[in-house]
């Protein structure tokens, strides 16, 4: 088989919420994620091993920023109470932390989502790194993360302060058995620090004056593939909580249940990926493949997905995919099978989804 697989990028961070439309409307008054890729009523009926081997109902919506980065999958129970975590979770508890949004300038930014009321937690500050940053919780308190990129390729220039998603920030156990996963396997080969310490930044954070090791990865190459340049570059921050143990923070509850529910990867080659997993011992967990039909088909977005655990349990998704809709209204979709899967779209065709934005 061709070993070669391809990651072009993170295609969307899972959030799992009491109620898809007001968090929808929220991010995108907040961060101007309104652009949907799908969205639909359904049936979840192949992530059993985290559903309670049962089918669940649910609506969710999948949404992108027109300056790019990742989206938004914005996921709600529809006929289970979606659960919230049974503790404050605090900074290095296991799984996915916050979710990291990129701006061009950090005070506008700040200054914007003031105005608006957001739940900011505490002021600007520096990252390890020197780059100045924030912390906000969203509608359900999920932590979100802003940075200021004044370097970043913005997919397009809109003139709009900030883009979608471009990482997340997660909490591990082990540093090197996860840099196993996101170094090796997910291609994150830069360490912009590697430290350990109490962190002045965290301060405004719960947990966030203990001592840490935190890792910043990101990638030296750029990313290739149909959405690459949309998606642009992204980073992960792994950290490690060195004077308490952390908990876990979906323990006990079903993916697609309150936080944020996945990091979410758009490759190529999922036969080889599935093999390179399996090798370092990452097997797939869920495999629409296997399902009684190829793949899966949101109705506007169609194409094949799986799931594997990081060292934690973390879920990390894989999608590849195969048709998205460039124009809805007048059905035309874009097949991606017919591509050359290296090379990126262009970028009037991915420019054109923004056609079918929200309007508030």
């Amino acid at each position: 088989t061709n070993m070669n697989y391809n990651i072009s990028g993170i295609q969307q961070i899972g959030i799992g919420n009491t109620n898809v439309h007001k968090t929808w409307a929220w991010y995108r008054s907040f961060f101007g994620v309104d652009v949907p890729i799908f969205e639909e009523a359904a049936t979840a009926a192949l992530m059993l091993p985290y559903t309670g081997n049962q089918p669940q109902a649910r609506h969710a919506v999948l949404a992108i920023h027109t300056q790019g980065g990742g989206g938004l999958e914005i996921w709600q129970y529809t006929q289970r109470t979606p659960q919230p975590c049974s503790f404050e979770v605090k900074v290095g508890d296991l799984g996915i932390f916050a979710a990291k949004f990129p701006c061009k300038n950090a005070e506008t930014m700040y200054t914007k989502l003031k105005e608006k009321g957001a739940k900011l937690l505490g002021e600007i500050s520096k990252n390890p790194a020197g780059e100045r940053h924030f912390y906000l919780q969203d509608l359900e308190n999920n932590i979100i993360e802003v940075t200021e990129t004044p370097h970043r390729q913005w997919f397009t220039n809109k003139n709009l302060p900030n883009a979608g998603p471009i990482g997340a920030t997660i909490g591990v156990s082990n540093i090197e058995k996860s840099l196993e996963l996101y170094t090796n396997i997910l291609g994150y080969d830069q360490v912009v620090y590697d430290l350990t310490d109490t962190f002045s930044d965290f301060k405004p954070l719960n947990g966030g004056g203990g001592r840490y090791r935190r890792v910043l990865l990101r990638h030296a190459q750029a990313r290739k593939g149909p959405f690459s340049q949309m998606f642009g570059a992204s980073e992960i921050e792994l950290v490690q909580c060195l004077d308490a143990v952390p908990r876990k923070i979906f323990a006990n509850r079903f993916w697609g249940d309150c936080g944020y529910i996945h990091l979410c990867f758009d490759i190529q080659n999922m036969a080889a990926l599935k093999e390179i997993c399996a090798q370092k011992g990452f097997n797939f967990t869920v495999d629409s493949s296997l399902a009684h039909r190829t793949g899966f088909d949101m109705g506007e977005a169609a194409g094949h997905f799986s799931y594997i655990e990081d060292p934690d349990g973390t879920l990390i998704e894989f999608v590849e995919t195969h048709k998205i809709p460039i124009l809805k209204k007048f059905g035309w979709y874009l097949d991606l099978r017919k591509r050359n899967p290296a090379h990126a779209l262009p970028k009037l065709m991915l420019m054109a989804l923004a056609l079918n934005r929200k309007k508030d």
